[in-house]
């Protein structure tokens, strides 16, 4: 009698090989893109770091080759509040193809006034959507050579409470930085699964995820100076939270599995298993608001036409 072999349980500790493949993770010189970088360094996978800055760039690099030996790791710099350098940044990549992409990056402020990126584009939505947006756009042909690549949204559980005004996406007429920040979350959320939609309809093998890291906390995250200082006051203060919440190196777990785990789909929502708030990654429902597919495909439309892709 034949016993049928089943999955072994996803070990946040022990990845799956991926030598040969090749991900760029934005925004990967701090926080989670950081902690993301690190653990895929460690599957023997080539990984790119986009960041706009070189010294922090350079800094992360050094760091993720301390502590995995023989990683493949380098820099590129990428500023998505700068659309036209974009494509620059991409030939800059220097790959034939792309096995995923992981969309990090971002910007938040905490208090007014309203900003803008060069383009004229509010900076949070600028940033954090719209230039992730256009570098789907610009990466898509080194997606599509490769076998099965994927596009892997790094959204917010602040978006969860938040509703796209789709006549004020760049909040022109009432700015709040928290509501902005948690809103071009949203944003990018309704665009990564609009994507996979789109890429199914026209039978690409590129599939799109979203996921989100729940509450990752600075003070609950592993030192990696300089690129993470944790001093002991900090430490003993955020003792407590770590009952509801985690720090960013589990918020990196989501996205990594994303990434590496054969079963995971394209239109899936990944998230902390534990009230989405900590814990081991799983895949958990669409929050009821990011089934509005009216709502994702008006703004596709509105952010072809701002970042001019066509």
């Amino acid at each position: 009698m034949s016993s049928t072999p089943s999955t072994p349980p996803w070990d946040v500790r022990r990845l799956p090989r991926a030598d040969g493949r090749v991900f760029l993770v934005t925004g990967g010189n701090a926080g989670i893109g950081y902690f993301v970088a690190e653990q895929l360094s460690a599957t023997g996978a080539t990984v790119v770091l986009g960041s706009r800055n070189p010294a922090k760039a350079e800094a992360a690099t050094a760091s993720i080759r301390s502590r995995v030996p023989g990683a493949r790791v380098r820099a590129v710099r990428l500023d998505l509040a700068d659309l036209p350098s974009l494509g620059a940044a991409v030939e800059s990549l220097d790959v034939d193809h792309l096995d995923a992409v992981v969309h990090n990056a971002g910007v938040a402020l905490d208090a007014p006034p309203r900003r803008e990126t060069g383009d004229g584009h509010e900076l949070m939505f600028g940033t954090n959507h719209l230039g992730h947006f256009a570098l789907t756009h610009r990466l898509l042909p080194l997606l599509s050579a490769a076998p099965a690549a994927r596009v892997v949204t790094m959204g917010s559980f602040a978006a969860r409470s938040e509703r796209l005004d789709l006549d004020d996406l760049q909040s022109r007429k009432d700015y709040r930085p928290k509501r902005t920040y948690g809103r071009s979350k949203l944003a990018q959320m309704h665009f990564g699964l609009e994507l996979d939609r789109r890429l199914r309809a026209a039978g690409s093998p590129v599939a799109s995820v979203v996921v989100h890291p729940g509450g990752a906390l600075d003070s609950l995250t592993p030192a990696r100076p300089p690129v993470q200082v944790r001093t002991a006051g900090a430490r003993l203060s955020g003792a407590p939270a770590a009952l509801l919440v985690q720090g960013k190196h589990a918020g990196a777990w989501p996205a990594v599995r994303a990434v590496l785990d054969p079963t995971v789909r394209g239109g899936q929502l990944w998230g902390p298993r534990v009230f989405g708030l900590r814990g081991r990654p799983r895949n958990e429902p669409l929050w009821n608001h990011l089934t509005d597919t009216y709502a994702a495909a008006r703004l596709w439309d509105t952010s072809r036409d701002l970042t001019g892709t066509g």
